[in-house]
């Protein structure tokens, strides 16, 4: 049956070609706006609520591409999915840098004033701690998810309860928002990778970052060696991230990510820090998203 003889057929096909994206939360969530943002609104979200499920998703194929977030300007890096990365074999293929926006809302006629218990993500009670200083009755709930609270005050009619959230999910979930922007530092970003089980995605020419990771042996100035090898590579380290080794007690993992203007400087740095590290891959190449 060909398309021109079947609009059925037509439609069908077009449908299973809209992308499969895992985030972590739910519709409204941050995760959600950055999808949006990389890959446009024609997309599926596959909703998770926890990084190791959204991972699962990738690896068994209910979703193509996943965003994760990684690191926060405030916060710092979010450790577990470093290591989610390397063992279960993803890629990073993109990245994409938020502005990040908390809001803290409740029930269509509530006020702050009766509000008694605060629900979030612990990351999102974090950045607003200095805020909540001034509320010392509330109580801070950490939760899963910054929408799904949203989400579950909608539904459970539940008064005296109030979600820190993105703005977009009062608008989903029709909350009202009693406080805005009470992050502590105003100028708050949260970088997100863009994830999938396989690594090619750009050509060479539009590569100019890239994530590693290796192992040194425990020889004096080891870690030093790779880095003055980078620098003679004209690479630019932009993170460097140690984690230990569960299986090699007082053994370190080095995560590092590099930038770089053309890619045979990395290439050439792959072949050397290849040989110089007990145990060296390449995690991700993809576009710098502060370029």
């Amino acid at each position: 049956m060909s398309p021109a003889k079947s609009g059925t057929f037509f439609v069908i096909t077009i449908l299973e070609m809209e992308l499969k994206i895992a985030i972590q939360g739910i519709q409204g969530s941050n995760h959600h706006q950055v999808a949006k943002d990389y890959f446009g609104d024609a997309i599926e979200l596959v909703e998770c609520l926890s990084f190791d499920f959204l991972v699962d998703q990738l690896l068994n194929g209910t979703a193509d591409k996943g965003v994760m977030a990684i690191e926060n300007s405030i916060a710092g890096s979010i450790i577990p999915n470093y290591n989610l990365i390397y063992h279960k074999g993803l890629h990073v293929i993109g990245e994409h840098y938020l502005n990040i926006h908390h809001h803290l809302m409740v029930l269509k006629g509530q006020k702050i004033q009766d509000i008694k218990e605060v629900r979030s993500h612990p990351m999102a009670l974090l950045q607003c701690k200095d805020f909540f200083r001034q509320y010392p009755n509330i109580k801070l709930m950490e939760d899963v998810d910054t929408a799904e609270t949203a989400k579950r005050i909608q539904e459970g009619q539940l008064k005296h309860v109030a979600a820190v959230a993105p703005f977009v999910a009062a608008e989903l979930y029709g909350l009202d928002i009693v406080a805005k922007d009470i992050q502590t530092i105003k100028n708050n970003s949260t970088r997100f990778i863009i994830v999938k089980t396989e690594n090619k995605e750009l050509p060479k020419e539009d590569i100019n970052k890239a994530s590693v990771r290796f192992v040194t042996d425990h020889k004096r100035g080891s870690l030093a060696a790779m880095l003055n090898v980078m620098s003679d590579c004209n690479l630019n380290l932009t993170k460097i991230q140690s984690l230990p080794i569960i299986e090699s007690p007082w053994k370190y993992a080095f995560f590092v990510d590099v930038t770089f203007d053309g890619y045979t400087n990395f290439e050439k740095a792959k072949a050397l820090l290849n040989i110089m590290s007990e145990d060296f891959k390449v995690l991700g190449e993809y576009k710098n998203g502060r370029a």
